[in-house]
Parts: C-alpha cells; structure tokens; sequence
C-alpha cells in the first residue's frame, strides 16, 4: 500500500515526469534506424551470410540488381549505364559495353553473353553497390537510379524491394496508429461505462507506447514488421490492465468515501493482479527470443518491454491521470452497455456435454488445418508487396522477357585453375532450371588468355582471394525447385572448392526455410512450457494448466487453420509469431474464470454454481478484452497493403474472437467435466466424498 499511496500523493509530479519523458521518447523514436531486410536476421555462422560479408570485404560489392531497360538504342543504353556509374555508392556496372571497351574482338566472345543480355526489345545489366542490401546508403542509390533511368527501366533485387517496402511502410505507419486507436476508442466507448474514460485511456497507453519505441534507440535499429505492430499490440494487449484499475477504482469508490483512498486501494488491487496476468503475456513474446532467425529476438523483446511498461503506465500514468480528471470522469459515466450474464451463464453450464462434443468433433479438422497451413507458408517477400510496385512489376518483366527468377552468385577460391573453373560452370550449367554461369572463363573463352585483360575489368568478378560467377536461375525464390537446384549447385562447388560459397536470396531463403522450420517447433515448446509453469504457479494446480492451455491451443489450430480452408497462403513469419502471441494473450481469458471457479468451490459452492457464477462474473472482462485486441488490429489487418503486416493484423484480430468464444464455451464445459480431478490435483482444495447422488463441494484446507 505504500507504493500506492506515493503514486496519490505525487499525481501530478507522475504526469509531468511522464510528458517531460515524451521528449526524449519521440527523439528516440525518431533516431531508431528501421531495417526491412529480413535476411539480415539469419545466423552469422551460415555459408550464405559469411559469403555476403566475404563479398563486401573483398569485392566491395554488397547489394546487386539486375536491371532492364526496354526500346532503347545501344549508344543511350551505354551513355545511361556511365550514368548509373556516377550514382553514388554504385561499384560496378556491367554490360555489353562494359566488355568491348577491351580489346578482345567482338567476334571472341561467346554468343550466348551477348543472346543472354539482350532481348529484341529490351537489354539487361548487372549493378553492384559498394553497401550491404538495406543499408539506407543503397535504398537511396536506387531511388537515384530510378529517377535517372525513367519509364524505360526497371530495377529488381533485394535492395529495390527494402526500398518499395521501406516507403510503403512510412506511407502507412501513421494509419496503423490511428486506425488502432480509433477502433480501440469505438470498441471502448460501446462496452466500457463512460464516454470520456477510453481517452483517458489511450493518453496513458499512448505515453507508454512512446515511451517503449523510444527505448529502442538502444537497440540500434528494429524491423519494420516490431515497428508495424508494436504500437498497435502493445494498445491491444495492455487495454486489459486499465480496464482493470478503471473497474477496481469504481468499486472502491463505492466503499470508502475519499476519492483519493479508493484509488490507493486500487492501485494496490491492480498491482497484484495485473502483474500476475502480464506474465503469460511477457512469457509468451519472450519465447520468440529463443528463435535462430533473430527477428523473433527483435519483435520479443520490443513487445516484452512494451508489456511492461504498459503495467508500469497502469499504475502510475493512469491513476494519476484519473485522480486529475476524476469530476468530469464521474459525470460522463453511462450504464454498461453489456447485459448482466447469469442466465446466459446458467445456460452454458447446463448445456456443458454439447459444448464438450463440439469440443471433441473441431479437435481433428482444426489440427489438419493448422498443420496445413504450416506447410503452405510463403518466404518470397516480394508477395508481401502489392502488384502493382516497381519492385514486383521489374520481377515480371524480368521472368518474361529473359526467363530469369532469381540469381545466385559463388565464390570460389581464386587459386582453383581456370581449367577446373571451366569444368565447374560447364557442370553447373547442366543443372535443372540453370540459364547460364557468368564468369571470367565464360566471358572471355578458353581461347583468351586471363593476363591479357586490363585489371580493371578483371578486379570486376576475380580478386586476390576470390573469383566470383553469377548464375542465373529459372526458377523462384524460396520454392521446391530451386532449392534444388541450390543443392545440386552447392554439390558441385564443394567438388572443386570445399571452401566456395554460393550466395543471394535463393540461397538466403533456402537457409531461411530450414531455420524458421526448427525455430517453430522450439519457440511453440518454449512458450507453451513456461505459461504452463506460470499457470501451474498461478493457480496452484497440476491439472488446470493442461485445461487450460488445451481451450487456448485449440483456439490457436482453429485461427491458423481456417487460411489452410479458405485457400490462403501465409508469410512464413505469421504462423510462428502469433501461435506464441494468442498463447500468451489471450490465456489471461481463462486464467480470470478459472481463478474465479476457484474462489468458489473453495467456498464450499457445488460445482455447476461455481462455474456458472465464474462465467457469469467473467464474461464481461473476457468480451471487453477479447473485443479490444479485436479492434486494435482489425482495422490494420482490412487497410495494410503490405501482406505481412495484413495476414499477422488479421490473425491477431480473429484470433482474440476465436479464444474469447472458446473460454466462454468450452472451458465451462472441462470444468465441469474435470471438477473432480481439479480438486484433487488443485492445492488449497479437496475433495469431500458424500453420499451417493451428493454433489462434490471444495473447502479450504485444515492445517
């Protein structure tokens, strides 16, 4: 009570520590570099990252696009690509110019370079940048590259995407906000009992929300999808807590006569209860952490922090604010909208066998689904992106006028002789869905001699260390063939060079697949071992964790397995993210009723009353809540163009109703089944054996 008596006394202090806080909180959130790079979160120790390094230290090549330029003349193409060459942080241009500026006559060359290049209508060119793919450097270099080359060109490769993805983003970010709080406010103002308290509300989640990207300025940079969605999660999931306090003050207010008191004495209400709820919910992004793809590390620890400043903003921001606004608070309250849910509660519970059934008959297709949809996830970042951007619309043209899906680059030891070099390409380009091997032996022949050639030609895919080639694939990334085709490729290599190394997005994307594969399984255990322990602790209980988990885990099959009925395809990323986040979320649901059929069996009430009155008590808080996190992303999840942002914003939305109808129907109904074994295995509860007929009663242990 001491803590909650200083946060009454110091109100207004509170406030003005938490707006001066604000300052440094925009500047933060302002100076946090935002990175849209998904490959940059895989393992340092992979092949494919380590050979992105290799390539920028020794090549100083980093990003790399192929692009397109359609109807234009020879002569303009070469006067464009001197102009691509001046573009800042641009290394090297290569062309069809860029080899007879030598002097190796045209007729030396290899026909099928010049055929590859060109099209009748439309010529292709490789550019290499001196910076790393989403650096912010390489982003503006292809803007720059963009407004020189006009309607004629079109620029594909990871860099151009971060770039199309990186200002779709800015675009929509501040609509992600304010769709948020504007349904937010909607949902609160119809369930909660003032018209004024939901802005109350959203001043104080809002602080803490500032205050929680601000933070992140120590982190250095975050992902654009932590960005995206932790300001609107962290609206959604920490609405409950100042529900709570709001519900609490009101009631002590009708007890004690000072305004001031009854706040005191819901704080200390608020504190104990909330920081018990959050702890599933900080267990449940916490267990994204343990992901290899550190991405999962980045969205866990944002949203982690977020949760509990949220419960800090509870009890401090909040109170104070509504000690300060308390008169027109009072005034502006209404009747609640919701209505009172005994009858609805006694239903339930009476009708308990055919919610158990319709338990029993959804396990199987739910499980199906969600396994389902599983396998069907899509790693290809550029489906995230609307049709209609120039990253996509350059991919198109690049699949239909040169049959090019992806490009691979290898690094292979500078020392192997070009003999072997020879015989290596040869062997690649047998390889299923190979178009061609670009190297120095392919480009020259085996009839020019490698010394013949200028150093500054020769320093573009060969250094003291490495020789680099390009291979040009027919198939797409992060798909079946062409991570085939990647391990044939890598076979070959490690023939001729154990050390070489074959790197781009395909192969990023292989290894990507395989990693988030092992994380699902390991971030799925983790989050569901550590809310059961917590529950397990919470409760008292070795058999309620199992209910529980077993009521929100269905509801999490049945939200990630309707996309696998309705025919939709999701980012791989959504589908590991929110089985953790629902988890987490949402079992506070069953948490609140299962605490409450406690309460009751414990005082001596025969089971059916003690689980009508849990779910009559509970009903409001669950649909308010369920309700909240519904609308906080429902309109994100309608608006976003960006399919990433959109899939996880509906997953969210869906899923909060799909846990909310499964702990107002179906926990009622395990309870009731399991009455027995719960006061069993329950401590503070046993079971007392009375006649045949007589109902099982719980009472408090003797000492």
């Amino acid at each position: 009570m001491r803590f909650s008596k200083a946060v009454v006394k110091h109100r207004v202090l509170i406030l003005v520590v938490a707006v001066f806080l604000m300052i440094p909180s925009v500047l933060g959130m302002l100076g946090t570099r935002v990175n849209y790079d998904m490959l940059d979160y895989l393992p340092g120790d992979m092949d494919t990252v380590k050979g992105q390094n290799e390539l920028l230290e020794d090549f100083g090549k980093g990003a790399f696009s192929l692009i397109i330029v359609e109807d234009m003349p020879d002569k303009e193409v070469a006067a464009l690509v001197e102009k691509f060459k001046a573009v800042e942080h641009v290394e090297t241009v290569l062309w069809y110019s860029s080899l007879l500026d030598i002097s190796v006559p045209k007729e030396l060359l290899p026909e099928a370079v010049y055929r590859e290049f060109n099209t009748d209508h439309a010529t292709m060119m490789a550019v290499f940048f001196d910076s790393s793919t989403s650096a912010d450097i390489t982003m503006d270099a292809i803007r720059e590259i963009r407004s020189i080359a006009g309607k004629q060109c079109f620029v594909s490769g990871m860099s151009a995407l971060v770039t199309d993805l990186k200002d779709l983003c800015e675009e929509e970010e501040p609509i992600y906000v304010g769709l948020a709080v504007l349904f937010a406010c909607l949902a609160m103002i119809v369930l909660l009992d003032g018209w004024l308290v939901p802005f109350v509300f959203l001043a104080s989640i809002g602080m803490m929300i500032l205050l929680n990207l601000g933070t992140n300025f120590f982190f250095g940079e975050i992902s654009y999808i932590t960005k995206a969605l932790s300001a609107v999660l962290q609206l959604a999931v920490t609405m409950d807590y100042s529900i709570f306090l709001w519900h609490s003050y009101n009631e002590q207010r009708e007890k004690m006569g000072d305004y001031k008191e009854a706040m005191a004495a819901a704080i200390h209400e608020t504190l104990v209860s909330v920081v018990g709820s959050s702890v599933t919910t900080v267990a449940g992004f916490a267990a994204l952490c343990f992901m290899t793809f550190t991405l999962g590390r980045d969205l866990g620890i944002v949203m982690a922090k977020g949760v509990i400043l949220g419960v800090i903003g509870c009890v401090t921001v909040l109170p104070a604010l509504i000690l300060v606004f308390d008169k027109p608070l009072q005034k502006t309250k209404h009747r609640s909208l919701l209505p009172d849910m005994t009858k609805f509660s006694e239903k339930v519970t009476k009708l308990f066998p055919v919610f158990l059934a319709v338990f029993a008959v959804l396990v199987a297709p739910a499980l199906y689904g969600y396994n389902k949809t599983n396998e069907e996830v899509y790693y290809d970042m550029g489906e995230c992106l609307p049709k209609d951007m120039e990253y996509v619309i350059a991919n198109s043209k690049l699949s239909e006028d040169f049959n090019i899906a992806s490009t691979h680059m290898v690094l292979v030891d500078a020392s192997v002789p070009s003999k072997s070099v020879r015989s290596m390409i040869r062997e690649m380009e047998k390889v299923d869905g190979v178009k061609y091997v670009l190297g120095l032996e392919s480009v020259i022949g085996s009839r020019v001699p490698e010394e013949l050639l200028p150093e500054s030609i020769r320093s573009v895919l060969k250094s003291d260390r490495w020789e680099l080639l390009l291979i040009n694939s027919e198939y797409k990334v992060a798909g079946e063939e062409v991570n085939a085709q990647i391990d044939s490729l890598n076979a070959i290599l490690k023939k001729y060079d154990k050390n070489g190394m074959l790197i781009g997005e395909a192969p990023c994307m292989k290894d990507m697949i395989e990693t988030t594969d092992h994380d699902f399984q390991v971030v799925n255990a983790v989050s569901i071992v550590a809310i059961f322990i917590i529950i397990a602790f919470v409760e008292k209980s070795l058999l309620l964790p199992f209910i529980l988990i077993s009521v929100i885990e269905l509801a999490i099959f049945i939200n990630l397995g309707l996309p696998h009925y309705f025919g939709q395809s999701l980012p791989f990323i959504a589908p590991i993210c929110i089985s953790t986040i629902q988890l987490g979320a949402t079992v506070d649901y069953a948490i609140l009723m299962t605490t409450r059929y406690k309460t009751e069996r414990i005082a001596g009430n025969e089971k059916t009353r003690s689980v009508s009155t849990a779910l009559a008590t509970s009903i409001p808080s669950i649909v308010v809540s369920g309700m909240g996190l519904f609308a906080a992303t429902f309109g994100v999840a309608v608006y976003s163009d960006i399919d990433i942002i959109s899939s996880m914003c509906m997953l969210m939305a869906r899923g909060a109703v799909v846990s909310m109808f499964c702990v107002i129907f179906i926990l009622p109904s395990l309870l009731m089944l399991c009455d027995k074994a719960v006061c069993a295995t329950t401590l503070g509860m046993k079971r007392a054996y009375g006649s045949a007929g007589e109902q099982l009663t719980c009472r408090r242990r003797i000492s």
